[in-house]
């Protein structure tokens, strides 16, 4: 006769600790988190990493009327890309600069106050597709408390007037010339200068009676006054910016001009009163 082995009492269910359930519920919202938190990660680490990419020395040629707003804006660069030193920049006539750029000088940016001038750029093979980053027109300005009693453009007709102008040769002689012009004034000149903060320097000095200058020149200083200038609206110069094709830090040069053409950018132009390219 076979005897059945009598069947072992079932061992009793060990509760389990709330220090183990902590620990393993941990590890489950660490597995699940893992993959989203190393993504997050990797893209803010590839986001400094491209900014501290940027290192070297950075050399900008930009117009006259453009010094307020590019020493802002280089301050700005400087302060994003730590590793970038952006060495004084040379503030001319485009004219000017233009010339010298095709002569040989070491220039990584060119910023014009024209097209015409960084026309000459481009058909020397020394940059390509140059961006228009802003606009800018006329103003009459005066000295403070309008000496000679200028009331607009019609005045600078009066030889008993000392006018100053830009020279010919400069975007704001040529818009200037197109100006009065379009107004029917003759101006009688005094004096023709390179650049249109050699104009805005002898009126605030009192050393003329009248000028013309763009509009954020004469919003830049508090020693001259603008007077109506009729016809201004009409003659709206472009300002193109490139990186040049023999720039010795093409990676630093590309990054600053990106950030001219930004929206931080164009709030520090707009914010001059630069006008929308």
């Amino acid at each position: 006769m076979t005897h059945s082995r009598p069947r072992a009492a079932a061992r009793p269910v060990r509760p389990v600790t709330a220090l183990a359930a902590l620990v393993v519920a941990m590890s489950t919202l660490a597995g699940c988190a893992s993959t989203p938190t190393a993504v997050d990660a990797s893209a803010s680490g590839d986001a400094a990493a491209s900014a501290s990419t940027l290192s070297g020395t950075l050399t900008i040629s930009a117009a006259a009327s453009l010094k307020t707003a590019f020493d802002r804006l280089a301050a700005d660069f400087e302060a994003q890309n730590p590793g970038v030193d952006v060495l004084p920049i040379s503030y001319d006539g485009s004219s000017t600069l233009a010339t010298q750029i095709i002569e040989g000088a070491a220039v990584d940016v060119f910023a014009s106050a024209d097209q015409k001038n960084m026309a000459k750029v481009t058909d020397a093979s020394l940059a390509t597709d140059p961006k228009p980053f802003a606009t800018n027109v006329l103003t009459l300005v005066v000295p403070s408390g309008n000496p000679g009693g200028v009331t607009g453009p019609a005045d600078l007709a009066n030889p008993d007037l000392d006018v100053v102008l830009c020279a010919a040769e400069v975007p704001c002689g040529a818009a200037s010339a197109t100006l009065l012009s379009n107004v029917g004034v003759q101006a009688s000149v005094d004096s023709y200068e390179q650049s249109v903060t050699a104009v805005l320097t002898k009126v605030a000095g009192g050393e003329a009676d009248a000028g013309l200058v763009y509009v954020t020149d004469a919003k830049s200083s508090t020693d001259v006054e603008t007077v109506a200038t009729a016809g201004a609206d009409a003659v709206v110069n472009t300002y193109p910016i490139v990186a040049l094709t023999g720039s010795k830090n093409p990676d630093a040069a590309a990054a600053f001009v990106a950030y001219v053409l930004s929206d931080d950018g164009q709030s520090v132009l707009r914010s001059l009163g630069f006008g929308a390219h």
